[in-house]
């Protein structure tokens, strides 16, 4: 039996988004990677514990998952499927192929203290 899950191109989330399109997008990368940066909106539930927090995401809206390269999204999509989504789609190339802003982690250097 051939995958269900349907693959979306990182540039059409992009276009999507662009246009102002709420979309439930879900981050399944570590917290150090996701610390880098991830897609505006984008919801962090690690792969790891996607099983405990599944329930979290719509089952009736349309979610887009994402990692790195595209590989643990691709997991999570399977896993979301044999739970009975039927509208996830698995963001090819993850962020290793996302062109374009992210937002950034907030990280305190001190900077901002007045120098002597």
């Amino acid at each position: 039996m051939a995958n269900p899950i349907v693959n979306i191109h990182p540039v059409d989330v992009k276009e999507r988004l662009k246009r102002g399109e709420k979309l439930t997008i879900i981050d399944v990368r570590e917290d150090e990677e996701v610390a880098t940066g991830k897609i505006p909106g984008a919801k962090h539930i690690r792969l790891n514990e996607l099983s405990h927090r599944y329930k979290e995401i719509n089952p009736d809206e349309e979610t887009i998952m994402v990692c790195r390269s595209g590989n643990r999204s691709g997991i999570a999509c399977d896993f979301l499927y044999a739970m009975g989504y039927r509208n996830v789609k698995n963001m090819m190339g993850g962020m290793i192929a996302w062109e374009g802003d992210v937002e950034k982690s907030i990280v305190d250097t001190g900077s901002h203290l007045p120098q002597p």
